[in-house]
C-alpha cells in the first residue's frame, strides 16, 4: 500500500509513513487511515490525532478524511464521542451492527427513516433536558453555533449531525446513545442517496437555525416537554422540506 512493504512498518515512524503517503496520490483516504492507525500501533481504546492533525498527516481534504472516519466507524473499526475525540474499536460485534445497518439503510426508504427519527428522537430531547450537565449544554450550543455559521452543506450536515449527537449524549445513558448512533448510522446512508441541493449551502434564514435554537433553549430551562416538541418540530419541518420541497 503506498509502497510501503508491511514487514517495514515496525521500522518507520508515523511520520515517514504519512510522508510516503502523501507520495501515493492514487490511494484511496480511507487506506491512508487505515495505514497510519497500523502504522502507528494504536491499540484498543487508544486515542487517535486530532481531525486538524491527521489532515497535516495524510495530506488529506477534511471531507476526505471525515468519509474514511465515518466508514471506519460502520465498520466497527473505531468510536467517536464529541468532546473527547476519535478511539479505536476492537471492532468485535460492532463491524456486524455496521453490516446490519448498512443492509436496513439500503431497504429503508425516507419516509420510514424519518418516521423512526420522530418516534425516537422527541424522547431523546426530553430526556436531555433532565439529565444534561454543563458540559454537554456547552458540545450542544457549540454544533448549534458551528452549523449556523457553516458556508457549505457539507459543514452544515456535519455540525448538524454533532447537534443532534450532542443532544443524545447529554441524556447521560450509555443505551439511549447507542440506540441514536445505530439510527444515525442508516439515516446517513438514506440520506445519503436521497438529498439534492440547490445551493451552495443554507440560506441565512434556514428554518433549521431557529428549531435548534428552540431545542437548545428549551433544554437549557429543563422544560423536557418542551425539549419533547421543540424536536418533534424540528424533525415534522424537515420531513416538510424532503417531501413537499419547502
Amino acid at each position: 500500500m503506498g509502497g510501503i512493504d508491511q514487514s517495514d512498518w515496525s521500522e518507520l515512524s508515523v511520520g515517514d509513513v504519512a510522508s510516503e503517503m502523501r507520495d501515493s496520490a492514487g490511494d484511496a483516504p480511507l487506506a491512508r487511515l487505515q495505514a497510519y492507525i497500523e502504522a502507528g500501533d494504536y491499540g484498543v481504546g487508544d486515542r487517535l490525532p486530532p481531525e486538524r492533525e491527521l489532515i497535516d498527516a495524510l495530506g488529506l481534504r477534511r471531507s476526505a478524511l471525515r468519509k474514511a472516519l465515518e466508514t471506519l466507524e460502520r465498520q466497527g473499526r473505531i468510536w467517536r464521542h464529541v468532546g473527547k475525540g476519535t478511539f479505536v474499536a476492537d471492532g468485535y460485534g460492532q463491524a456486524e451492527q455496521g453490516m446490519i445497518s448498512t443492509e436496513l439503510g439500503q431497504s429503508m426508504t425516507p419516509f420510514k427513516m424519518m418516521r423512526a427519527r420522530l418516534t425516537v428522537e422527541p424522547g431523546i430531547a426530553r430526556e436531555a433536558a433532565v439529565a444534561h450537565s454543563t458540559r454537554s449544554l456547552g458540545q450542544i450550543r457549540d454544533a448549534m453555533e458551528r452549523a449556523h455559521a457553516s458556508s457549505s452543506w457539507e459543514e452544515y450536515e456535519y455540525q448538524d449531525d454533532r447537534f443532534h449527537r450532542a443532544v443524545a449524549e447529554a441524556c447521560d445513558n450509555e443505551v439511549l446513545l447507542a440506540f441514536f448512533d445505530q439510527l444515525n448510522q442508516i439515516r446517513r446512508q438514506v440520506a445519503g442517496s436521497n438529498v439534492t441541493r440547490e445551493t451552495e449551502g443554507p440560506p441565512r434564514g434556514h428554518p433549521s437555525f431557529a428549531e435548534h435554537e428552540a431545542i437548545t433553549e428549551a433544554i437549557v430551562r429543563r422544560a423536557s416537554q418542551d425539549a419533547y416538541a421543540a424536536m418533534r418540530h424540528h424533525l415534522k419541518s424537515v420531513s416538510a422540506r424532503l417531501f413537499e420541497g419547502d
